[in-house]
C-alpha cells in the first residue's frame, strides 16, 4: 500500500514543523508548504532520511489569492492526492486598531481566513469522493472571545473555529473529519512576529510547542472537533460563556497590555 499524504502549510517552523515530524514518524508522505524554501528542503531531507517517507516542497506565499489554485494544480500534475490537510499558515499583529497597519491586517485576513478557506474548498471534494480524510484548522484560544489590542487576529481565529464547527456538522457520515486546534500562548516564533514578547499574556507562561502539537495530533487522529491544549486554556475557553461580554473584553485587554 502507498503511504497516505499530509499537506501542511506554514511547515517551516513552529507548530507546522512539529506536526510534520509526527506525521512522518507515522509513515505519512508530506507536502510541505511555506515561503522559506531552504528551511523546507532541509526539513524534507531530514524526515526522508529518518523515516523513509517521501517529501514534496512547494514554496509559496499563501497570502496571494491565486496561490491556493496553483498549489492544487501543481499537486494534480504530480499525481499527489491529499489525505490530510493541515491549515497552519497564519500570523498575528499586536496593537490598537487605529494604529496598526492596514496592509498588514489585510494580509493577515488573506492568510488566516482566505487561504484556509480556499484550500479547504479545493481539497475537500477529493476526500469526500474517497470517503476518508482529515482536516486540521489551526485556530487559537483567541477564537473564543474578542481581543482588544489584537482585534483583527482574534476575529480571524473566531472565523476559523466557526467554519470548523459548521463543516463538522455538514460532513457527518462522509468519512471526513474536521478539527480546530486552539492553543493558548505557545513557545514558537508567533510572539516575535506579532510583537507580543512584552505582553502580560506571554509573560504569564507559555506551553512548549511539542506538547501542544502532540495533543493536537492525537485529537486530529481521534476525530475531535475542538482541541484545546492545557487545562488552564480549556478552563478559560469554557468559562467565557458564563461571563458578561464586557467583562471578557476588559479582561483580555488587561492581559494583552505590555508588562510594566
Amino acid at each position: 500500500m502507498t503511504n497516505q499524504t499530509a499537506l501542511i502549510t506554514g511547515a517551516s517552523s513552529g507548530i507546522g514543523l512539529e506536526l510534520a515530524k509526527l506525521f512522518a514518524k507515522d509513515g505519512y508522505d508530506l507536502v510541505l508548504v511555506a515561503r522559506s524554501e531552504g528551511k523546507l528542503n532541509q526539513l524534507k531531507g531530514e524526515l526522508e532520511a529518518q523515516y523513509g517517507i517521501r517529501g514534496t516542497v512547494i514554496a509559496m506565499d499563501l497570502g496571494k489569492p491565486e496561490e491556493a489554485y496553483r498549489l492544487k494544480e501543481e499537486l494534480k500534475g504530480k499525481h499527489i492526492e491529499i489525505d490530510v490537510l493541515v491549515n497552519n499558515a497564519g500570523f498575528g499583529l499586536y496593537g490598537a486598531f487605529d494604529e496598526t497597519d492596514l496592509e498588514d491586517e489585510l494580509s493577515m485576513i488573506d492568510i488566516n481566513i482566505k487561504a484556509l478557506t480556499a484550500l479547504t474548498k479545493l481539497f475537500l471534494p477529493g476526500m469526500m469522493e474517497r470517503g476518508r480524510g482529515r482536516i486540521m484548522n489551526v485556530a487559537s484560544s483567541a477564537a473564543f472571545q474578542p481581543g482588544p489590542l489584537m482585534a483583527v487576529y482574534y476575529a480571524t481565529k473566531s472565523y476559523v473555529l466557526s467554519l470548523t464547527e459548521a463543516l463538522e456538522n455538514e460532513l457527518k457520515g462522509s468519512g471526513v473529519t474536521v478539527t480546530a486546534l486552539c492553543p493558548g500562548p505557545t513557545e514558537t516564533g508567533f510572539k516575535s512576529r506579532a510583537n507580543l514578547g512584552e505582553s502580560k499574556l506571554f509573560k504569564s507562561g507559555v506551553m512548549d510547542v511539542q506538547t501542544v502539537v502532540r495533543i493536537g495530533y492525537d485529537g486530529l487522529m481521534r476525530g475531535k472537533t475542538i482541541v484545546i491544549p492545557g487545562f488552564k486554556n480549556k478552563l478559560l475557553a469554557n468559562s467565557i460563556r458564563f461571563i458578561p461580554r464586557k467583562w471578557v473584553t476588559a479582561t483580555v485587554r488587561n492581559v494583552q497590555e505590555r508588562a510594566r
